[in-house]
């Protein structure tokens, strides 16, 4: 089958509803059906998949988002890039709400997602960098270009959920090198480096979590509302990205399954 998209963004609806000319694609896979139909759109002359990560009701909690199922419909469709804007809060104080992370680094605090494709025979990739460096450097840039203050780099610390942190385990994240902690960046990063995809993650802050502040902890309505009224600076931001994102991927993600004899076919 021809490619019917380069690139990827998973995200929130919002963050796609105002183009013009989408199509949407229903995605069988090996792992189940992915959180919703797939839109595919014209941006600037490249083709783009749009996929809501939750879901478009945000039907899915994070711990029960079909990660492989997503990656792999994207990588089914020609898909090769990944930018995968997400809401976190913040565990430094000078990252309050409203402000945008590139993180360059993962902690994993989740258990029991299904985390790899290669449940068979010996297959060990390096993960030592979890996002792609040139994916990062497009957010940067378009970031810089709007006048975005974006942090360049970070550590994003990724815990199972639904529920938010205690103040406890927010503190302690902060401890061990935590800049930001959210709930859907693992396996999704992973994932895409098992699928040999480049995969860039923006995170906006819509919190401070419960350990850098007194008072009351986070809520689920306080991350919806700074999440929905930065969801338009997002979305520029992410169009520009994909502007400046070069389609010739030089970067070490392509490379990622070199050498590796795989138990599964890749689409």
């Amino acid at each position: 089958m021809s490619p019917l998209a380069e690139l990827a963004v998973i995200g929130g609806s919002g963050l796609y509803a105002l183009l013009d000319g989408a199509t949407e694609h229903v995605v069988q896979t090996p792992y189940g059906v992915p959180s919703d139909a797939v839109t595919i759109a014209d941006v600037g002359g490249r083709t783009v998949a749009f996929l809501p990560r939750h879901g478009r009701d945000h039907r899915h909690p994070a711990h029960r988002i079909p990660y492989r199922a997503n990656l792999w419909a994207l990588r089914s469709l020609g898909v090769r890039q990944v930018l995968a804007p997400c809401a976190v809060g913040g565990l430094r104080p000078e990252l309050g709400p409203g402000t945008f992370v590139v993180p360059d680094q993962l902690i994993d605090r989740t258990s029991g997602r299904a985390q790899t494709y290669y449940e068979r025979d010996a297959v060990h990739l390096s993960f030592a960098d979890p996002y792609c460096p040139v994916g990062r450097g497009a957010l940067l840039a378009a970031a810089a270009g709007r006048g975005v203050d974006a942090h360049d780099g970070g550590t994003m610390v990724v815990v199972e959920g639904p529920r938010f942190s205690t103040r406890a385990e927010s503190r302690w994240y902060t401890a061990i090198g935590g800049a930001v902690v959210n709930m859907t960046g693992h396996p999704e990063a992973v994932l895409a480096r098992e699928l040999a995809l480049c995969y860039s993650s923006i995170a906006l802050v819509t919190d401070l979590d419960a350990g850098v502040q007194s008072g009351h902890g986070v809520t689920q309505e306080e991350v919806f509302r700074v999440f929905g009224e930065n969801t338009e600076r997002l979305r520029g931001l992410l169009l520009d990205a994909i502007d400046v994102l070069p389609a010739e991927r030089d970067c070490p993600c392509p490379r990622s399954l070199d050498g590796m004899k795989l138990p599964i076919e890749l689409p």
